[in-house]
């Protein structure tokens, strides 16, 4: 008997992830709402149906990001958290800058160690790129951690980097190599 196709570019046990679209709008933005006291001061998601739709069609038809929605698979594929990779280059540096954040719902749960290690094999294998980088800001505890569990080296600290919440925000940065991952 055939299996049906999977709607995800390559799952674990718990979660799988696939590209956005548009039509993930109202489940995206209804849970960004209810995850604002666990984004803030950090993250600043997409909130309501219009910026919703600018952020997609960013994450969809720019080749230099793409974007992957960490998805339950129990529960009917929920949403649980959005990974993108931005600042794509290709060439011979093969190399993107990542963002995160997971939904309050499935905080604290391993789902986004899962989903980082799903898109990690995708960037590193389909996406051919050789290195990924994260610029957390130094207080961001749990972002630092889900780096530091995924293998992420910290390299350096990047005073003011970026503008965030009406300011110049410092970061550290975080990097990792398809050497440093080894053989999957």
């Amino acid at each position: 008997m055939p299996h049906p196709a999977s709607p995800y570019l390559a799952e674990g046990p718990r979660v799988g992830i696939r590209h956005f679209t548009y039509e993930d709008g109202a489940e995206f933005t209804a849970r960004v709402r209810e995850s604002r006291e666990l984004h803030r001061p950090w993250l600043f998601p997409p909130d309501s149906a219009a910026a919703y739709t600018a952020y997609a069609g960013r994450l969809i038809e720019d080749r230099t990001k793409a974007g992957f929605l960490v998805c339950a698979k129990d529960g009917g594929g929920a949403l649980v958290g959005y990974i993108n990779i931005n600042n794509i280059v290709q060439g011979a540096f093969r190399s993107g800058a990542l963002g995160y954040g997971a939904f309050a719902h499935a905080a604290g749960r391993g789902l986004m160690r899962e989903g980082l290690d799903l898109v990690m094999d995708h960037a590193f294998g389909m996406m051919g790129l050789h290195r990924l980088e994260i610029n957390v800001q130094p207080g961001n505890a749990a972002s630092i951690a889900l780096a530091r569990a995924c293998g992420f080296r910290l390299e350096g600290y990047s005073p003011d980097m970026l503008f965030i919440d009406g300011a110049w925000r410092d970061h550290e940065r975080w990097a990792i190599t398809t050497e440093m991952r080894g053989p999957r």
